[in-house]
């Protein structure tokens, strides 16, 4: 279960601020959150989530935001920082966890059905993988991130760095994505498994079949960018920024 570790848990302060609206106090200038995609109601149930979650079915809201997260890739980029809101919401108000029980059981889900996920729809399986990173960026346990999530984490982007991700160019784009957001916590939790995650990266730099060349520049990019401490270089930006603009 994701959730095993979860008794005792304690949001990190130093993730946002208190949310008693539907946007993160603390973050005036921030834009409200992505949700003019949901229908009316449920734009109504997310928004009371957030300010009021005894009000709502929390089970609910979970899986309602993480169905259109693997449907809305956009919004799987946003949705961490909102179940991080509506988590802190609840424990503030209630001193419960049922949208994080709810939450974490559904990625679960999914997880173990990842594979059928990626052979039904490449887009569905490149939004979860983009929205179970963002989770993993936003929720803590005692101010650390959630060892529950690490080997998913870990295995969904071994599966972007197998041969046949590697010759489509949107989850290369993925892989490369999340190790910016998230490689340098994950390496720090479990360092051996980013070295072997790196080995099957090089490999595929290395033996190019059916990679394209943004492919291939991409994932030199995330190689060097490890190398230099998961710190872009003042040449590095400007080589691969400049290439990925021509």
């Amino acid at each position: 279960m994701l959730d095993q570790q979860l008794p005792g848990a304690v949001i990190s302060p130093n993730l946002g601020k208190s949310c008693c609206s539907w946007m993160v106090m603390g973050e005036p200038r921030r834009e409200e959150y992505k949700i003019q995609s949901f229908d009316a109601a449920t734009q109504q149930l997310l928004k009371t989530a957030l300010k009021d979650p005894g009000a709502v079915d929390l089970e609910k809201v979970a899986n309602v935001i993480v169905d259109h997260s693997l449907q809305d890739c956009v919004f799987s980029k946003e949705a961490g920082r909102m179940c991080y809101a509506i988590i802190q919401a609840e424990s503030k108000q209630a001193g419960q966890s049922v949208f994080r029980r709810g939450l974490l059981n559904r990625l679960q889900q999914e997880y173990q059905a990842r594979e059928q996920l990626r052979a039904r729809s490449l887009q569905g399986w490149v939004c979860y993988v983009t929205f179970i990173c963002n989770i993993f960026d936003y929720l803590r346990v005692n101010n650390m991130p959630m060892m529950a999530l690490v080997n998913p984490v870990y295995d969904c982007l071994f599966r972007l760095a197998q041969p046949d991700s590697l010759s489509k160019e949107e989850e290369v784009d993925c892989l490369v994505l999340q190790l910016h957001r998230v490689g340098e916590q994950l390496e720090k939790m479990n360092g051996q498994r980013m070295d072997e995650l790196f080995v099957l990266i090089r490999d595929g730099f290395l033996l190019p079949t059916g990679l394209s060349s943004l492919a291939q520049l991409l994932l030199l990019e995330i190689i060097e960018f490890r190398a230099a401490g998961w710190k872009t270089t003042p040449a590095a930006h400007k080589y691969y920024y400049s290439e990925v603009s021509d």
